[in-house]
C-alpha cells in the first residue's frame, strides 16, 4: 500500500517537473507548447487513472480474499469449538450417570444396613 502511494507521488512529481522543463526549453510557439502540455498532461492523467483503477481493483480483491479467509477460519474455529463442547458434554453425561448409579447403590446399601438392626416384626 505504501509502495503504491510512493509510485503515484513519483508519477505526479515527474509529470509536474516534465511540464516545467518543457515550458522552459520549448522551441515551439506558445500555441504548440500549450498543445504539447495539454497532450502530456492528458497522458499523465490517463496513466494516473489507470494506476488508480488497478490499485483500487487489487485492494478490492485483497479485501474480498481476506474476508473469505476470515470467514473460513471463523467457521473452522466454531466447528472445532462445537466438537469440543460436544465431547465435554458427553463426558459429563457419562460421569453423571456413574454418579447416579453410585448414589442408588449407596442408598440401597444404606437401607439394608438400617434394616439389619431392626426386627422384621414388632415384638410385644
Amino acid at each position: 500500500m505504501a509502495n503504491t502511494g510512493s509510485t503515484l507521488l513519483a508519477l505526479i512529481t515527474g509529470a509536474a517537473i516534465g511540464a516545467g522543463v518543457g515550458l522552459l526549453y520549448a522551441p515551439d510557439s506558445g500555441e504548440k507548447t500549450r498543445k504539447k502540455l495539454k497532450d502530456e498532461s492528458k497522458k499523465a492523467q490517463d496513466k494516473l487513472n489507470k494506476k488508480y483503477t488497478e490499485t483500487s481493483s487489487n485492494l478490492t480483491e485483497k479485501a474480498k480474499q481476506a474476508r473469505v479467509d476470515f470467514e473460513t477460519r471463523l467457521e473452522e474455529t466454531l466447528s472445532s469449538a462445537s466438537h469440543k463442547a460436544d465431547d465435554i458434554l458427553t463426558a459429563m453425561e457419562t460421569k453423571l450417570e456413574e454418579l447416579r448409579k453410585q448414589n442408588a447403590k449407596l442408598q440401597k446399601d444404606g437401607k439394608a444396613d438400617d434394616n439389619k438392626g431392626k426386627p422384621n416384626k414388632a415384638v410385644v
